[in-house]
């Protein structure tokens, strides 16, 4: 998208950063957002998403198939104009994750991906990216469980949503899916659990 068209796009969370400046999110629109998510998904930081061998064709495909769902969707959060942290959420029932864990009223799934860096390094930048993340999701009263199954060889991920205040849990094979749009190999994941606090203002 341009940045005139990222202007009008729907902000659906803004927060301000100190050294990094305006962080906001909107919906991931798969005809506007193909490039920049294939580029990323496309790198080798990014073997863990399983879409290394996609075409522009065929993520725009999987995007358009996630975005006609009422249980699934994709976010982008932007620093500026500028992308910096793809994320889906999803309902567990609704999800092959439902298969391993007990799914609790209130939970919510979430897959995330943080864009190639850009410019200097910022200390802090991902940490900020993961709040911005976090107070969105608990924005809805709704949530109690922000649920997360990052591949167990990603440490640096597992490592990652432990310092942000998740709960790591067992090590779980989440199913092969296969469907028109999308084929999910088999997965070994490592569950992660953030609770809300009790007495949390969401």
């Amino acid at each position: 998208m341009t940045a005139e068209s990222t202007e009008r796009a729907e902000v659906l969370h803004e927060q301000t950063f100190d050294g990094i400046g305006r962080v906001w999110i909107r919906r991931l629109v798969p005809q506007h957002d193909t490039g920049v998510v294939h580029s990323w998904v496309t790198e080798e930081r990014a073997r863990f998403w399983g879409m290394g061998d996609a075409s522009p064709a065929q993520v725009r495909e999987i995007y358009e198939h996630l975005d006609s769902l009422t249980t699934h969707h994709a976010f982008l959060i932007l620093v500026g104009d500028r992308p910096a942290m793809l994320f889906q959420t999803y309902e567990p029932r609704a999800d092959r994750v439902s298969e391993c864990y007990d799914v609790q009223p209130g939970d919510i799934g979430v897959h995330l991906m943080t864009g190639p860096p850009g410019g200097t390094p910022r200390p802090g930048f991902t940490g900020a990216m993961l709040s911005v993340l976090v107070d969105f999701l608990l924005a809805d009263p709704a949530v109690r469980r922000v649920v997360a199954e990052p591949d167990v060889r990603n440490a640096k991920a597992v490592e990652r949503l432990a310092r942000t205040g998740f709960e790591l849990g067992p090590e779980v094979v989440l199913p092969e899916v296969d469907l028109p749009e999308v084929f999910l190999a088999e997965k070994k994941a490592r569950l992660a659990f953030l609770h809300r606090k009790p007495g949390e203002a969401s």
